[in-house]
Parts: structure tokens; sequence; C-alpha cells
């Protein structure tokens, strides 16, 4: 399947549209947040997190790089990773070891484009933008098996 491309006016819709993602992840699924500072890329993964049901508080884990919320009653348990500080450090992206989260975790990684793909040969690449009347868009690239389920 194609790109797709979504209308998200308000900070609820972007909660929404992660939720209803959320609830499509399993064990070994890989998304990819791309998209400038203030484009709803954490606001997304609130709702990612909700729709997988996962445990904590979701936050920006800009200093810690990543946070592993414990799977609720899906089973699912969510590694949200920022690698905005990595600056495209792979040898710092392995040391997370997100390779073995994958087999067992949805993981998400903001920041991620240009590095993270090598987790997988099958990822969501979810483009967020802002435009001037705040209104956001994402847009949704598949790859791998990802095709089928968008």
């Amino acid at each position: 399947m194609a790109e797709q491309v979504v209308e998200l006016p308000a900070e609820r819709d972007t909660v929404a549209f992660g939720e209803s993602l959320g609830e499509q992840l399993r064990a070994g699924d890989l998304v990819l947040l791309a998209g400038p500072l203030g484009a709803g890329k954490t606001v997304l993964t609130r709702g990612i997190a909700a729709g997988l049901g996962v445990l904590g508080r979701v936050s920006s884990p800009t200093f810690v790089l990543a946070r592993v919320h414990p799977a609720g009653a899906r089973g699912v348990p969510l590694v949200h990773v920022d690698a905005y500080r990595l600056g495209g450090d792979l040898a710092q992206l392995d040391d997370l070891d997100l390779d073995t989260d994958l087999e067992a975790s949805a993981v998400v990684v903001e920041w991620g484009e240009g590095s993270a793909e090598r987790l997988s040969a099958d990822y969501l690449v979810v483009r967020l933008e802002r435009r001037e009347d705040d209104v956001r868009v994402a847009t949704l690239e598949p790859h791998g098996a990802w095709k089928e389920r968008v």
C-alpha cells in the first residue's frame, strides 16, 4: 500500500490517531516517528501507549534515551526511544539493545529515521508536520510487512 495522509486538527486527534495505531501494534513492531520539534511525536506516542494499554506515564525520553512501559492487559510492552541526542551515532543505538527489545515489545523511535530502520525490514514511518494553522499532518510510510497492514 502507498503512503497515507491523515490530518490531525487538534491534540486530541493526534492522541486518538495514536490510540488506533497502538491498538494494531504487536510485539516485534517498529514505528519510527519523524518530524521537527513540536510536530507532535511525543503526543502521538502517548496515544500509541493508550492503544497498547501499557502502564506508566508517557513523556519524552530525551535525557534517558529510552523508557520501557510495562505491558498492560494486551501483554505487549512499549519501548519508547528518543534518538535525537544520538545524532546518528549507531554505536549508541546499538548500546540500547533495541533489537532484543523488538522481539518482545512494540518499539517507537522518535528521531529514528536514518538509523533505526536497520533494526527491522518491517517498519512504519509516521512523518508529522505542523502547518501554519497549527494542524498536524501525519504521513504514513509503510515498509516491508507494514505495506499490507496500513
